[in-house]
């Protein structure tokens, strides 16, 4: 199967092109965005050397259905999704933080509390906690946006104080940031999963507040299977869990954390089947749904002509 990793289309009215780390992002006239899910990985920020056949497919449709799902939370950017692999939305002046919260010490906050940290983006910890140990109740962590490297832990009070955000913008960001995370927990649990920490992130377009990206999916989120968590926390085991987390543990097992002289351990064709099956294991679990493969013969002219069509329709 076809993994996409490059595209460069030319739209009409296209301003210019945005590529991170796994998106392509089409500028329309300043006024849309096409976003492309592309099939690279990214872990540690950086951009693994081959692609995963489906998961563009994977990321787009799970963060469509959640920004359905909580639209009548906040506003979000989503217009369209008139491909498998691709959403057309609003197009938002970003917040230069992204907003993480977390219900569970578990990722790069146990790494941090492992360590001996006991405050995280200002906010105190408290002693005696495990790998995986929920918190009394969510804790907000946010981090600095780098177009370019790592992303900075950073806390409320420096995002205020340094003008990023200003405080009106920002207390309004933590209460959707809150709400979100509450319906996304509810969704998971009807699914047999625990929602254990995600990223949100906003902008804003004629002065209103939009959520924009992607939500929910396991490349923002970390999932446990319910069933069998507090056995796995009390016999201090590792939880099954729905997230990229198994990339990154595949990486570390490998000696690769993104470190300055390291290199990405070789992806086998069994390496990269591998993902792709644990990307739509991920999909179905989420979602409930089985997963359908796109049609996969010809894929790019598959996304040109479908954005083409609906660019036209939204001319019109």
């Amino acid at each position: 199967m076809e993994a996409i990793v490059k595209t460069n289309f030319k739209f009409p009215k296209q301003k210019n092109l945005y590529v991170g780390k796994v998106r392509d992002v089409y500028n329309i006239n300043d006024e849309y965005l096409v976003m492309l899910v592309s099939d690279r990985i990214s872990a540690f920020d950086v951009v693994l050397p081959k692609g995963i056949p489906c998961k563009g497919q994977v990321l787009n449709q799970i963060a469509a259905k959640f920004l359905d799902a909580t639209s009548d939370i906040v506003p979000n950017w989503k217009i369209a999704t008139p491909d498998p692999m691709v959403t057309i939305g609003h197009m938002c002046e970003p917040f230069k933080v992204e907003m993480v919260i977390r219900s569970y010490l578990a990722g790069s906050a146990w790494r941090e509390y492992k360590a001996g940290n006991r405050t995280l983006c200002g906010i105190k910890l408290p002693e005696g906690m495990v790998e995986n140990q929920k918190f009394p109740s969510p804790i907000i962590t946010p981090t600095t946006k780098a177009m370019e490297g790592h992303d900075e832990n950073i806390s409320k009070e420096e995002i205020i104080s340094s003008g990023l955000v200003s405080k009106e913008d920002y207390e309004m960001l933590e209460k959707y940031t809150y709400a979100l995370f509450q319906r996304g927990s509810e969704m998971a649990a009807k699914m047999g999963l625990i929602l254990v920490d995600t990223k949100y992130e906003f902008g804003k377009k004629n002065g209103q507040i939009f959520l924009i990206d992607e939500i929910h999916t396991p490349d923002s989120s970390r999932y446990f299977y319910a069933d069998g968590y507090e056995e796995r926390l009390a016999k201090g085991e590792k939880q099954r869990q729905l997230s990229k987390e198994f990339v990154r543990e595949w990486l570390m097992a490998n000696g690769f954390q993104g470190k300055e002289g390291q290199q990405v351990p070789e992806m086998t064709p069994a390496v990269v089947k591998n993902i792709t099956d644990r990307y739509i294991e991920l999909y179905e679990n989420i979602t409930g749904t089985e997963f359908i493969k796109a049609e996969n013969t010809n894929i790019l002219e598959r996304i040109e002509k479908n954005v083409n069509e609906y660019l036209d329709k939204l001319s019109k």
